[in-house]
């Protein structure tokens, strides 16, 4: 049955006569809908709708810039049952032949000149370009948002034409704009809170009553307002007249040529043409051409708490537990508090962090409390720490995709360290740190092409002797696309500890490397100082790494590697330790997986390391 319906659709066969893609593609869809309707129908609406065939293809070719084709439709029979062969002389294309735009309201004023000159000079649909009506419609639309978002709400487009002189093929383009007072923004109201305190929203909706109307304020409060963790989404927008969307004034919008009937269709939000409602009533204003209307913020907040257990797997560590539970809005307070632990063979950690909202520089602060207690390469380690970090991210200016984020923390901390069959002693410390990242890749979470460098470093004192120390460590790394799906990554990182020879550091000062991204083919934090029967942090730090990575096809590969690298107490006693292997690369939504298998020259020993592959 399918097959004998499929047989009584006309075979459309298109001669384009010389029309571009874009005009084919316009007339192939029209006909091909008329066509559908074909099936089944007798003699007479057959008819009928070959003529409609070829009213679609005349009316496509006016919305691409043809007002004086000749088509034909010649309709025919083969094997498969009826065609329809069009042929298309597409005459002279209509370009534009000049553009008068026109404003009224406020935005005449001597002091918005320099404004309605840009306006003007912005206008997409220039003269000389062809007469498309997708770009006559994305012109005025764009026109009317350049006016409308910022100081005048209330523009609308009163008029607009487009004149279309067949036989020389030109278009005379006419738009009036009325600008409507200027906006002034009024009171602050807020809709939707139950447990979230007004002073959260406050934080960011920071404005004087009376200022001028900016949209993209408007959009920066939102945006800020959704991006924190107490809401799952936020609306600001201001309260128009008349209590809601306004409908536009009837003015008739279409282009005086054959098929132009078509040309309203997708007019943008604004445009005069596609409303044959009565205009709103107008704004209540001062006799300074001025309005002032209320700022409203509209919130849905996100549930108030969050448990979560999970349960993972460490090539080092083995089994690994962990708990987060989560609370917004604590005692009343617009802050979020965070909690948990995680339990492993190596390390054992409880936490409790508070997290205070964003400011509006996009500053986001945090205290915490942790009980960490670690005992890796016979190094035992027992932590009792208060902390407290800001961070901030930004973007680059304009459409960059680098990211830049920013950290900088204050520690206090109580260390009880146990050295395997040498000493045991504490040590409190107070330590600064400060980092900032350059991130450019194309996808953060599985990059291909781009690069990450970080700069880190910190200063600190032992609180018992008042010994200073101070630490600084670069990080980079660089990725090439090579063919279709391959990755060549090279990395790279190098660090350095300044401290008197007798002075105990903070084991998260000092360094240690080996393990999964940094040198395979060595455990994990194996490779450092020699004391006693424990390995501890060094003065010193030198890694890099080159890796190739062939893919399938988009979710499996593979790769091969070489690492190298030393923690010492120079640069100048390292001995550098070399691992290289190959690996089984799956990508995954959370980032590639890498599993490897290394071996370690310096320690003859093979070893499997696996990681999520996330551009730090």
């Amino acid at each position: 049955m399918a097959g004998e319906a499929l047989a009584k659709r006309p075979e459309i066969i298109v001669d384009p006569g010389g029309v571009p893609p874009a005009a084919l593609q316009a007339i192939t869809e029209a006909v091909d809908a008329i066509a559908r309707l074909a099936e089944d129908q007798d003699g007479g609406e057959i008819n009928r709708l070959r003529r409609r065939a070829r009213d679609a293809t005349l009316a496509a070719l006016a919305t691409q810039g043809y007002f004086s084709p000749t088509v034909t439709l010649e309709a025919g029979t083969d094997i498969g049952g009826e065609t329809w062969d069009i042929g298309i002389v597409s005459g002279k294309r209509t370009t534009v032949g000049s553009v008068d735009l026109t404003f009224t309201g406020r935005i005449t004023r001597p002091e918005y000149a320099e404004r309605v000159r840009k306006l003007r000079d912005d206008w997409l649909l220039k003269v000389g370009q062809p007469f498309i009506n997708s770009d006559w419609n994305k012109a005025k639309s764009t026109l009317l948002d350049n006016v409308s978002t910022r100081d005048f709400l209330l523009a609308r487009m009163t008029a607009s034409e487009a004149e279309i002189q067949a036989d020389a093929a030109t278009a005379a383009l006419r738009v009036t704009i009325d600008s409507g007072p200027q906006v002034r923004m009024g009171e602050l109201t807020i809709l939707g809170l139950k447990r979230v305190p007004d002073k959260l929203v406050d934080r960011y909706v920071r404005y004087s009553v009376g200022a001028a109307y900016d949209q993209n304020r408007l959009d920066e409060w939102q945006q800020d307002l959704q991006s924190t963790a107490f809401f799952r989404g936020a609306f600001v927008s201001l309260e128009q007249p008349g209590g809601g969307e306004q409908p536009a004034a009837p003015v008739s919008d279409r282009a005086r040529a054959p098929g132009a009937a078509d040309a309203a269709a997708s007019a943008p939000a604004g445009d005069p043409a596609v409303s044959g409602a009565m205009p709103p009533p107008p704004a209540k204003y001062d006799s300074d051409g001025e309005v002032t209307l209320p700022v409203q913020v509209r919130v849905v907040e996100a549930p108030p708490k969050r448990l979560s257990v999970s349960v993972g797997v460490d090539d080092e560590a083995g089994a690994r537990l962990e708990s987060l539970y989560r609370q917004n809005v604590v005692f009343g307070q617009p802050v979020t508090m965070e909690t948990g632990f995680g339990v492993d063979r190596l390390r054992q950690r409880a936490y409790l962090d508070i997290f205070m909202p964003p400011t509006e520089r996009g500053y986001k602060d945090s205290i915490g409390l942790l009980a960490d207690h670690s005992d890796i390469q016979g190094l035992d380690v027992t932590r009792y720490a208060l902390g407290a970090t800001r961070t901030q991210e930004r973007k680059g200016a304009g459409d960059s995709r680098v990211e830049y984020e920013t950290r900088w923390g204050m520690l206090l901390a109580h260390d009880h360290v146990k050295i395997d069959g040498g000493d045991e002693y504490t040590l409190p410390t107070l330590t600064a740190t400060a980092e900032w990242l350059r991130r450019d890749v194309d996808n953060k979470y599985d990059p291909r092409e781009g690069n990450l460098i970080a700069v880190g470093g910190g200063v600190g004192v032992t609180l018992d002797t008042g010994q200073p120390y101070t630490r600084l460590r670069l990080r980079a790394q660089k990725w090439w696309p090579i063919g279709k799906l391959d990755v060549l990554t090279v990395r790279g990182e190098v660090g350095r500890l300044w401290a008197n020879g007798d002075v105990q550091v903070p084991d998260d000062f000092g360094f240690r490397t080996g393990g999964a991204r940094s040198i395979r083919g060595y455990k994990y934090q194996s490779i450092g100082v020699q004391r006693d029967n424990a390995v501890v942090g060094a003065p010193t730090l030198l890694v890099g790494s080159i890796e190739y990575d062939h893919y399938f096809n988009e979710r499996w590969g593979m790769g091969v590697f070489v690492d190298a690298g030393d923690a010492a107490e120079s640069f100048g006693d390292m001995s550098l330790a070399l691992g290289y292997g190959v690996g089984a690369r799956v990508r995954t939504p959370a980032g590639p997986l890498f599993l490897d298998v290394a071996y370690g020259q310096r320690d003859r020993d093979l070893r499997l390391h696996f990681s999520l592959g996330i551009a730090f």
